[in-house]
């Protein structure tokens, strides 16, 4: 049913499309804006990742400190 569903053609339409509805003037400052966006995003989400692999415990230290001792808290 969807066997060739995007080919070369159809990709060319909706170019000339997007060039008619928006003019050739704001194409250049959309995409700008557009690729801005991906980069904080891209760097929102990396800062996500570095954030949360230093929040998570180290399972070597779990097992090497030793538990709070239960005479110091009368």
């Amino acid at each position: 049913m969807f066997r060739n569903a995007l080919e070369p053609w159809h990709l060319l339409i909706v170019i000339a499309v997007v060039v008619m509805l928006f003019g050739s003037k704001r194409l250049p400052d959309t995409a700008r804006a557009l690729g801005r966006s991906l980069r904080i995003l891209k760097s929102e989400t990396q800062a996500l990742k570095d954030d949360g692999a230093s929040d998570a415990p180290d399972d070597t230290d779990a097992h090497r400190t030793a538990p709070p001792d239960s005479t110091t808290n009368r």
